[in-house]
């Protein structure tokens, strides 16, 4: 009689454990500093950067400039090399 009480409750819990399907991935890592629009610009002249509409926190990176390594997806850097050429456009 008893195995007919606990027959039940083994159900129910494992009905829980397999509840419903599982939680969707998170959606992957969109930056956000409009990096995507200006990458065409590696390898040019910096002097081009005049002529751009950069957004408000872009960061121009000049060769041996000390920057912080703290971490805004808003951010925009831009690194230009010794001869003048832009070298890599991200987000940081």
């Amino acid at each position: 009689m008893k195995i007919y009480l606990i027959l039940p409750l083994v159900a129910v819990l494992t009905a829980c454990q397999f509840g419903g399907p599982p939680a969707p991935a998170p959606d992957a890592f969109v930056p956000r500093c409009g990096q995507d629009r200006l990458r065409g610009l590696v390898g040019q002249d910096a002097a081009v950067l005049r002529e751009v509409d950069l957004p408000p926190a872009t960061r121009v990176v000049k060769p041996d400039m000390a920057v912080t390594q703290d971490y805004r997806p808003d951010r925009l850097n831009i690194s230009i090399t010794k001869d003048g050429l832009i070298d890599r456009v991200w987000c940081s």
